[in-house]
């Protein structure tokens, strides 16, 4: 890869498990990126021993009471030090940053990356909230500023990477697979009981809580469907969803004169962010090569959408359209944090997330500042259900 100039990334959310793989990419590619600016929401001594590795331009704590910790830490360092959301809507449009690698989980990255398309930047997005939230005013803005839009996400790097060369070429379905996560094949007696700890043991792919527990509800996969319905202008009814175990087969494009094409390999994020970083090049790596003959059987099967609701719900979302996928997303961060707290069983969240899709105001044709209240008024609903059901079961 012929570089003129080392690509400066913004990673904004370093400290979770995207970003700490980025940082893996980064530090084995340092001839072609820097690191010029490190964000977390709150892991600060991480964040520290980040900046004092990686020496970016910036770094930004979220949370601003352990800014003064931050700051100390890094005095001696030629780094500046920041605060706080507005800090990072601030610093993305940077003129010397190229990409903005959005890692932030949550609603919490839609800010900070419309910013970073109204400066210009190229987005690394793997912050697949900022899509389901607000895809049409994201991909109006992209269009809009000239800015690309590179999945991050192994599903839609899979099916980018399947669309190369294929721009005049019509898509007659997007085919998003997914693992099944901890409990594939699990009935509804089973869920009523499961726990935390049993809900964080994914199979194949090592990722933060909130997605892990998004990926044995099958919501992540919900969210991935909204998601690929933004970034590939397609309809709902041209994507469909299969449960493929291995996760070796990360996604699939079938095109109208039938043709299917596949992306492959072993279930490593490392892969996908290198991509959406090198694009549109590759670049040589030392990631560990998929070998057929240690997977000599490749299965698939229907998801189960009675018992695993969320992806129902975010079928229907999708369907209504308007701020409703954002009433989804509102709710589904809640009802996570709170069963990871333990208020709220494993399928009391679905409930929780149909209740607020009753009751929150429906508005087809949204604005940002719509998005904005919409979310707001979703978690204080969805707070309030788990605050006055001590049971922590939820029943419509």
């Amino acid at each position: 890869m012929h570089q003129q100039h080392i690509k400066n990334i913004a990673i904004l959310g370093s400290t979770g498990s995207i970003g700490t793989q980025a940082l893996q990419v980064i530090s084995k590619n340092a001839s072609i990126f820097r690191a010029y600016i490190l964000t977390a929401q709150t892991n600060a001594d991480l964040l520290i021993e980040q900046a004092q590795h990686f020496l970016p331009a910036y770094v930004i704590i979220g949370n601003e009471s352990k800014y003064a910790d931050v700051k100390a830490a890094l005095a001696h360092l030629p780094i500046q030090v920041l605060a706080g959301s507005q800090a990072i809507k601030d610093v993305v449009t940077e003129p010397a940053i190229h990409t903005v690698l959005t890692a932030m989980v949550g609603f919490a990255g839609l800010e900070p990356t419309i910013a970073a398309i109204k400066a210009g930047k190229t987005i690394a997005l793997a912050n697949k909230e900022t899509l389901v939230v607000a895809g049409e005013l994201i991909t109006s803005l992209a269009k809009q500023h000239q800015v690309n839009i590179l999945p991050v996400d192994s599903e839609h790097s899979a099916i980018f990477q399947c669309l190369a060369g294929e721009e005049n070429n019509r898509i007659e379905k997007l085919i998003l697979t997914a693992s099944g996560g901890p409990f594939r094949g699990k009935n509804l007696d089973y869920l009523t009981g499961v726990t935390k700890n049993d809900a964080l043991k994914h199979p194949n792919w090592v990722m933060g809580a909130k997605i892990t527990i998004d990926s044995a509800s099958l919501m992540n996969k919900g969210l991935e469907v909204i998601e690929a319905k933004w970034l590939f202008d397609v309809d709902v009814d041209r994507i469909e969803v299969i449960v493929h175990p291995q996760s070796i087969i990360h996604s699939m494009v079938q095109f109208e004169d039938g043709s299917i094409k596949a992306q492959m390999g072993l279930p490593d994020m490392c892969l996908p962010i290198q991509y959406a970083l090198t694009y549109p090049n590759r670049i040589k790596s030392d990631f560990k090569r998929f070998d057929f003959m240690d997977y000599p059987q490749l299965s698939f099967e229907k998801p189960d959408l009675k018992t695993f609701r969320n992806l129902a719900i975010a079928f229907e979302a999708l369907n209504q359209a308007g701020n409703m996928p954002c009433i989804v997303n509102a709710a589904n961060e809640i009802a996570v944090a709170s069963f990871l707290n333990g208020n709220v069983s494993f399928l009391g969240m679905s409930d929780i997330i149909e209740i607020c899709m009753q009751k929150i105001s429906f508005i087809g044709q949204p604005i940002l500042d719509d998005y904005l209240n919409t979310d707001k008024e979703t978690r204080i609903l969805a707070q309030s259900l788990i605050t006055q059901t001590p049971s922590a079961m939820i029943t419509i």
